[in-house]
């Protein structure tokens, strides 16, 4: 019989052998060319027009599900000054920028024009007092929550499987797995934001009523 080991070796063994690795641009592109029966590659060759497609098609879809404006990639109530000029310039990856939608002044209606904000209820870019704003930010591939990161592969391997492929059962099971991955962002959304339909007002929540606390007394 085999002498007992101590818990610690094995916690040692485990840190000293496994890794785990993150999703990168490079593994979703690998994980969409596995997807439509490709070899994967070490490196992203850009001068490869296959890579470059899907490489394309990854950042295409990245844009499009952050664009829907999740709780990781919003921020409300932003107070931004205008510069100088009374200029306020939308930042180069700021999807969303309007004005925050619990203020109840009306008279302003802000609008992205020529790189800036335009008000059309005054008709000028010029403004004279702070906004307070919403902000949906994009950011790298690699900077996004893992679910979404999982969604963003399944959501653009169903686009390349659909335009390099002829294979509508191919094309339907990856659809299978879009829609999977989709359920997970929408259940890590509902964990992170704590969403309510009563609409709480920005930086408060709401505690609903919870039977147990009345059965403790």
């Amino acid at each position: 019989m085999g002498r007992l080991r101590s818990p610690f070796f094995f916690t040692k063994f485990f840190m000293a052998t496994s890794t785990i690795d993150t999703d990168t641009e490079l593994s979703a592109v690998n994980s969409i060319l596995g997807s439509i029966g490709q070899s994967p590659i070490t490196t992203l060759n850009y001068e490869n027009p296959e890579i470059s497609f899907i490489y394309n098609i990854l950042a295409e879809v990245n844009k499009d599900v952050q664009n829907e404006g999740w709780h990781f990639n919003t921020e409300q109530h932003i107070a931004v000054d205008p510069d100088a000029s009374g200029y306020i310039t939308i930042p180069n990856n700021a999807l969303r920028y309007d004005i925050h939608d619990g203020l109840k002044d009306k008279s302003k209606d802000v609008v992205q024009r020529n790189g800036r904000l335009y008000d059309l209820v005054n008709h000028t870019d010029v403004f004279t007092s702070t906004l307070y704003l919403d902000l949906v930010t994009l950011y790298a591939f690699e900077d996004l929550p893992n679910p979404f990161q999982r969604y963003i592969t399944y959501r653009a391997a169903v686009r390349a499987a659909t335009q390099l492929v002829s294979n509508v059962q191919l094309t339907q099971l990856l659809k299978e797995d879009e829609a999977k991955s989709r359920a997970v962002c929408l259940e890590y959304e509902c964990d992170k934001a704590d969403p309510s339909f009563f609409g709480n007002p920005h930086e408060s929540i709401y505690t609903s009523y919870q039977p147990y606390n009345a059965l403790r007394r």
